[in-house]
């Protein structure tokens, strides 16, 4: 494996960020520009698949330099801290719904975001959450990162041997789910885990196989084909038409009856994100391939101060993804008390947003102040 960070990566991260931010604020404008609207898969898929790429080239490169001991070490630490950060985001975030629930006459928040099991029996449900079984709404997220990272010491070393081994075998468990129905249950009477890990493992095992893939010596450089001239681009790029054309549709149910046979929606409805669909993993493959076909090999569109603020948000995604979930129900709770005018709710997105970006200037000013100088010795 190569050194070095590759900052289109970061980029896609934090933008994954922002819109996952934007989708979780109720009736906010701006979640109609998120990927959500243009497709059947969104930035969870964006958010999980780069999650598997860079802890596979990290604890890849741990594992070829310091033995897999060492990686399965700071792997396991690192879980630690997700679920630390999971324990201390779920304290937070129910102390800002319970407060601002007491504000808010418009709307239950505390049944929005999922706490009635908390308020009927709060003992079990404290059980429940630092067994993972317990997840308000917005925080699904990062347990599923949790279980994802706690078993890479398993997936580890057949990536690094073989990495379409470990995709082959990944599909395999991912078709557990369409033939028994596997999931992990969730606290009793709530069901299963809302991002069923047995299927979503494999978006992010596609993310660590294509850090194997980038990571691989280049051929001698050869003249490329035109993008219209590539069929596999084609039929992906044609794919992605046809399922944001379909995605549109479903803003108007009439146009959308009208325009799509019955036999053809009984077909491919219903497209389960919970279970990640065959037709939402296949949309998410077909974008992962046209963004990397498309994307301009060197790193100059970056060159821009909105772009280099979105890298540094994909930088620490774990404390910006935290922060997100709790300004969700903060900017809802604010929009309620305005009376939901659309003139607050466009506030409150880019407040949120500029405190996103805030956190991450700080935390990188706080990497730069907390690193030593190197000594610089005069030349004799």
């Amino acid at each position: 494996m190569t050194n070095g960070r590759d900052h289109r990566i970061d980029f896609f991260r934090g933008l994954a960020l922002i819109f996952i931010f934007w989708d979780h604020v109720p009736e906010n404008p701006f979640a109609q520009l998120t990927l959500r609207n243009f497709g059947f898969s969104d930035a969870a898929e964006v958010f999980v698949f780069l999650a598997g790429y860079a802890a596979v080239l990290a604890y890849g490169k741990v594992a070829q330099r310091d033995g897999y001991v060492v990686a399965c070490i700071r792997i396991l630490r690192r879980t630690w801290v997700l679920y630390v950060a999971h324990i201390f985001l779920l304290t937070l975030l129910m102390g800002i719904v319970f407060v601002a629930n007491n504000h808010v006459d418009t709307r239950d928040m505390v049944r929005e975001m999922g706490l009635e099991y908390f308020v009927s029996n709060p003992q079990q449900a404290l059980a429940d959450e630092l067994l993972l079984r317990f997840k308000p709404n917005l925080t699904d997220p990062l347990p599923l990162y949790i279980l994802l990272m706690g078993t890479l010491p398993l997936v580890l070393p057949i990536m690094l041997r073989n990495a379409a081994v470990a995709v082959g075998l990944s599909i395999a468990l991912y078709m557990m789910v369409p033939l028994f129905g596997w999931n992990l249950r969730a606290y009793e009477g709530g069901g299963y885990w809302y991002f069923n890990p047995v299927a979503w493992q494999l978006i992010f095992v596609l993310g660590g196989a294509f850090a194997m893939y980038t990571q691989r010596p280049s051929p001698p450089a050869l003249q490329p084909r035109p993008l219209w001239r590539q069929p596999l681009f084609l039929i992906a790029g044609v794919y992605l038409l046809i399922a944001g054309t379909i995605t549109f549709l479903w803003k108007f149910p009439a146009i959308h009856d009208a325009l799509l046979p019955k036999a053809f929606t009984d077909l491919i409805y219903p497209i389960s994100k919970t279970d990640l669909s065959p037709l939402r993993l296949l949309h998410f493959v077909a974008l992962v391939y046209v963004v990397a076909k498309a994307l301009p090999s060197s790193q100059a569109w970056l060159n821009n101060w909105p772009a280099q603020q979105t890298c540094r948000m994909g930088r620490y995604s774990l404390e910006v993804f935290c922060l997100g979930v709790l300004l969700a129900p903060l900017a809802d709770g604010v929009n309620a008390l305005a009376g939901d005018v659309w003139q607050m709710r466009v506030i409150t997105a880019w407040v949120g947003l500029g405190l996103m970006l805030l956190l991450s200037n700080w935390l990188e000013l706080n990497k730069r102040l907390g690193t030593p100088k190197v000594p610089q010795v005069a030349g004799v």
